[in-house]
């Protein structure tokens, strides 16, 4: 079939109620550009509310995770909706290859999903047709909302009158089922898709009619935390997947504003620019090769001349050659999970942390180890060299920071000034400064004597826990949540934190003071780092994404989707034109600046 000698018709690839959706062709292009029409019956609406509906779609399609409208047609019998196809698989499929989805993917879609509800909810468009078909997942990992063609713009006259039952019986809601679909119908449906993504049982299995009650936890092979992901409000994904399913909409969440702020979580689509702009960065190669026991990749790190990266998963180092992009060696030798791993500056020295309460010193040249440095009495999280190489920092979940001589592999002092866990510590450039983070909220910054005077002073005195020359100058205070990661810029006058309230704030360090509060991400901040001029900072969450910011006018300039899971990691290269992000996918992901535009 050829629609008005221009969209060729290939296959039928849905149909519900008074519209059918086919795969098709544009042949006014060369090659033929693939595209998806809706069929629509000129019984269901007139030509005034058909192009009120296509102008609307037009001004939805400009959301990244919405098809885009192409062009809308009519002829003698029919409505015709032309859009974007949408190259990936739909969660009914997915599902179907590879089986019932885990508590982390179900999150992660109300993460995904909630904002693109708010965008079309907020310009009173009512989808009525949510369902794990009709959500497809690129190949990046992204989410998309596709088949508006049952979708109503809703109006105050609509609560008056009843309309034919639209969707799909074992999604809709119950007021949606009598005609009368609202915004938190949309609410109902997703509700319905998660329970059924988690159980892989059809909807109609998962109701109890004779009680009246939804029992998808009887069908759950493992059972749903009631505690997992619980954030301040107390809400954990058991009791908002129940308040979704309200059958009483008084009882549900009336809005995907109201389940987010439940979940902790912020929207960040701003009405006026749809679209990110990460056309500078390319994702190049997706090095991978983890064993299947693997719970990922946690640290990544360029060496200091560019040539080479190191990544730590669970017990191993590996080092890839960055010109093949294959793996130059294996180092193995710790009893735990690796999660920290850092080069010291002449490249010669690659030192890394683990859960094994370990950090061990490898000659990088001879891929053999020099030292094991043991001291701290649980998992070490993180670890860093002094500019010069001559000493290392430690931070711990046994609550101190610790600094190492490299050289003899002693410890030269504890600090102690956190009340829990250490995630991440960091030196300045200039090496006088330390910064430690910690569950308890809090950065402790540390005023350090000369590397000279701390090497002569441990020869003469060995160690000391609080040493009076090591120095508290400060504890820094703000983030709701437990700080993960923390870096300095170049010029060592910022310090970034990111959090697990899924915000990074950049702080003055000569003043203290938070100089802004950087918004985007939808989940915990786990990894923070700057280019090496100090104008970019780049960051990796747990929400799948890596963002890039232009540090002086904290604007979020990129986002780098393609994970599967969790970003566990972030680093970029010396010379700047190159990223490597680490994953709880299993995969580094390499990103290449491919395109320079101006501010």
């Amino acid at each position: 079939m050829l629609i008005q000698n221009r969209y060729r018709v290939l296959q039928l690839i849905g149909q519900g109620g008074f519209c059918k959706t086919y795969l098709a062709v544009d042949e006014n292009q060369f090659p033929p550009v693939p595209c998806v029409i809706q069929q629509l019956s000129c019984q269901n609406q007139t030509p005034e509310s058909f192009v009120q509906k296509a102008q609307q779609l037009k001004l939805l399609g400009q959301h990244p995770q919405i098809p885009a409208l192409l062009a809308h047609l009519q002829d003698e019998q029919h409505f015709y909706l032309v859009q974007e196809f949408i190259a990936g698989s739909n969660l009914a499929t997915l599902l179907e290859d590879e089986g019932a989805f885990s508590e982390n993917q179900i999150w992660q879609l109300l993460v995904d999903i909630l904002p693109v509800l708010k965008f079309i909810h907020d310009r009173n468009i009512i989808h009525r047709d949510i369902k794990p078909e009709n959500i497809i997942r690129r190949a990046s990992g992204e989410l998309v909302l596709v088949d508006f063609g049952t979708a109503k713009l809703a109006q105050e006259l609509d609560q008056l009158i009843a309309e034919n039952c639209i969707g799909s019986p074992e999604y809709i809601a119950p007021e949606q089922a009598k005609g009368k679909a609202v915004f938190a119908s949309d609410i109902y449906s997703l509700g319905v898709t998660c329970i059924y993504l988690l159980t892989q049982i059809p909807p109609f299995d998962l109701y109890d009619v004779a009680n009246d009650c939804w029992v998808w936890q009887e069908y759950l092979s493992t059972r749903v935390s009631d505690v997992w992901r619980q954030d301040a409000r107390g809400l954990n994904l058991t009791k908002i997947l129940n308040k979704l399913l309200q059958k009483s909409i008084s009882q549900r969440f009336q809005s995907a504003d109201e389940v987010m702020l439940a979940m902790g979580i912020e929207s960040k689509i701003q009405n006026s620019k749809f679209k990110i702009q990460n056309n500078l960065w390319q994702c190049i190669d997706t090095l991978s090769g983890l064993s299947s026991v693997s719970a990922g990749i946690n640290c990544v790190s360029f060496s200091p001349d560019g040539k080479t990266l190191a990544s730590g998963d669970d017990k191993i180092i590996k080092l890839w050659d960055l010109n093949t992009h294959k793996v130059l060696a294996t180092l193995s030798g710790h009893s735990q999970a690796v999660k920290s791993l850092a080069y010291s500056l002449d490249g010669k020295i690659l030192a890394t942390a683990s859960d094994d309460h370990t950090i061990k010193l490898r000659d990088i040249n001879q891929f053999q180890e020099i030292c094991t440095l043991v001291g701290h009495s649980h998992a070490v999280k993180s670890v860093a060299f002094s500019p010069d190489g001559q000493i290392i920092a430690s931070g711990s979940w046994d609550k101190t920071v610790k600094l190492w001589n490299v050289n003899t592999g002693k410890v030269i002092c504890t600090l102690t000034g956190h009340q829990l866990q250490v995630t991440s510590v960091a030196f300045s450039v200039q090496g006088q400064l330390l910064a430690s983070a910690s569950f308890d909220r809090t950065i402790c910054l540390w005023q350090l004597p000369t590397t000279e005077v701390l090497l002569k002073s441990q020869e003469a005195t060995g160690e000391f826990k609080n040493r009076p020359d090591c120095t508290l100058l400060g504890t820094l205070s703000g983030h709701a949540w437990a700080v993960l990661t923390i870096a300095f810029s170049p010029d060592g006058k910022i310090l970034a934190t990111g959090s697990d309230d899924n915000t990074i704030k950049l702080w003055e360090v000569n003043t203290g003071q938070v100089i802004t509060t950087l918004l985007g991400h939808s989940w915990s901040v786990v990894a923070v780092a700057f280019t090496p001029d100090g104008t970019m900072l780049i960051s990796a969450s747990r929400d799948r994404t890596v963002k890039l910011w232009k540090v002086s006018t904290a604007e979020e300039i990129a986002t780098l989707s393609g994970h599967a899971d969790s970003v566990s990691t972030v680093a970029v290269s010396p010379d700047a034109q190159l990223i490597a992000s680490g994953s709880r996918d299993k995969t580094i992901k390499l990103w290449q600046l491919v395109e320079q535009q101006g501010d």
